[in-house]
């Protein structure tokens, strides 16, 4: 488990109450029964402990389930560590 799904589901737990133990990486926000308010929550608290910006309803980014979250989450942190030319 990396230190971004860990801390993914750290702030899924805090932010939506539900216990840490249930999340898993193939949950979708759906099927933990996260609305969508909290929902909203949770991607801002991610967007600010990261330092990122998360797509707002691109294709390329999965943000339906906790597995495709972690992964853009990856991708955005990667991107914004990489050196510019």
């Amino acid at each position: 488990m990396s230190s971004v799904q860990d801390t993914v589901f750290d702030i899924i737990a805090r932010e939506s109450g539900i216990d840490r133990a249930k999340i898993t990486p193939e949950s979708t926000l759906k099927e933990l029964e996260i609305q969508s308010l909290d929902a909203v929550q949770i991607i801002f608290e991610i967007e600010d402990h990261f330092k990122i910006t998360m797509p707002d309803r691109d294709p390329n980014f999965d943000t339906e389930s906790v597995k495709g979250l972690v992964e853009a989450v990856e991708k955005l942190v990667a991107a914004k560590d990489a050196p510019t030319a």
